[in-house]
């Protein structure tokens, strides 16, 4: 295997999560009578940059469908995160009515909605049609494509460069990342910026957060390993921001290397001091990542198997990519966990791929009265928490299993 990021060959293991189908391709009800595409699910990491990266066993297209089914806006939390965002960035660069704002992965209009309001110019690039047609029903301009330096190009014979690129959680998502960035970055002005979200490796690691894990995300990402990467496309990390969101992210804050106007923020050295720390340089860090692994996954296999056998019910709630794949790695079906409760219309009755989960509504747990439920987008504890209180009236407990079974009190 070659890394995607310098094309070395010295690669290590660093998660193997076995096989599992692509973590958002939930199945309908006549899909059940199918086989799924199940794929190996490991993760390896360059002995040279450093880059966390899966091998290429899906495609991009195989991934991103037309029935797409994450929309961002259904993420309370989210949404106030993004108009925090909208409203220091319009700041900080001091973006007027005549500037131009392009984001890439744009989904259904989160963020650009607030961008709009302002009456400051945008556009979005979003590959998925599901998303994008939502995005348009708000009076969102959005193209259908995938950011390559080809699209790059086309768009730019349509549309100006632009002073703010934004790409949240999009980063990880592409398998040729040296050409993502340096599409990015001929489509951004000269004194124009960059920022990029997307969940720390260094937190992944920490908290044991294997679950992120998923044929999404072809990259697992470091300051380490991003900065020789943008410096191939000319780009210097002037700032970077330490984030709480999807477990423990980072913004950074990108100019093009000459003609940049910011000064360099000692942020940048202060998280790569700290990346170096904790020891994302070190081989041995990632090596001994799988062990953890093997104990969360028999943390839960545990706790379910006792609740079998004491005639108590479990639900989860959440019904996200990161709970797929914890649940298909732990091998964990309908007879351990009876449903998935979630509030998306785009995966109610629907059923989780792999474990063949039926997907149902938020009222379902007043029915069926459960022992515990399982919240699988963790993440989102803080807001998912007081959505589940009337189920404390006959005693229900509420849990996660990352990094091992614990329960909120």
């Amino acid at each position: 295997m070659k890394c995607r990021a310098c094309g070395q060959i010295d690669m290590v293991s660093f998660a193997d999560l076995d096989t599992s189908p692509p973590s958002n391709a939930y199945l309908n009800y006549e899909d059940l009578e199918v086989p799924e595409l199940w794929y190996p699910l490991k993760v390896f990491v360059c002995k040279s940059c450093f880059l966390c990266q899966t091998a290429d066993y899906v495609s991009s297209n195989e991934v991103f469908t037309e029935d797409y089914a994450y929309f961002s806006s259904v993420s309370q939390s989210w949404l106030e995160h993004s108009k925090r965002y909208v409203n220091q960035v319009i700041g900080e660069l001091h973006l007027r009515e005549e500037s131009f704002v392009i984001e890439i992965a744009s989904n259904d209009g989160y963020l650009l909605q607030f961008f709009s309001e302002q009456k400051i110019p945008c556009l979005g690039i979003e590959p998925t049609q599901s998303t994008a047609d939502v995005a348009k029903s708000k009076g969102i301009n959005t193209i259908e494509t995938f950011l390559t330096l080809l699209t790059a190009r086309e768009i730019l014979g349509e549309f100006a460069q632009a002073d703010l690129i934004i790409g949240n959680n999009v980063l990880a998502h592409v398998p040729d990342i040296n050409d993502f960035v340096a599409a990015a970055a001929l489509m951004l002005k000269d004194t124009g910026t960059i920022t990029f979200e997307f969940p720390h490796l260094l937190e992944l690691i920490k908290h044991g957060q294997f679950d992120t894990i998923y044929h999404e995300h072809f990259s697992y990402l470091s300051v380490i390993a991003l900065k020789s990467i943008f410096s191939r496309a000319r780009l210097d990390i002037y700032k970077i921001e330490r984030l709480n969101t999807h477990g423990g992210s980072l913004r950074v804050w990108l100019q093009h290397s000459i003609t940049g106007k910011h000064r360099i923020d000692s942020s940048v050295e202060e998280l790569v001091s700290l990346e170096k720390e904790f020891g994302l340089m070190t081989i041995k860090l990632y090596e001994d990542f799988q062990e953890r692994i093997y104990s969360t996954k028999n943390s839960l296999l545990r706790f379910l198997l006792d609740a079998k056998k004491d005639g108590m019910k479990v639900v989860a709630y959440g019904a996200a990519a990161k709970g797929n794949t914890l649940l298909n790695y732990a091998g964990v079906r309908s007879d351990l966990l009876e449903c998935i409760v979630d509030q998306s219309t785009a995966k109610i009755g629907k059923f989780a791929p792999g474990s063949r989960i039926p997907i149902v509504k938020l009222e379902e747990i007043k029915l069926v009265r459960p022992d515990y439920i399982l919240i699988l987008p963790w993440n989102l504890k803080n807001e998912i928490l007081p959505i589940l209180e009337f189920s404390r009236e006959w005693g229900c407990k509420i849990l996660s299993a990352i990094p091992d079974i614990q329960a909120f009190l």
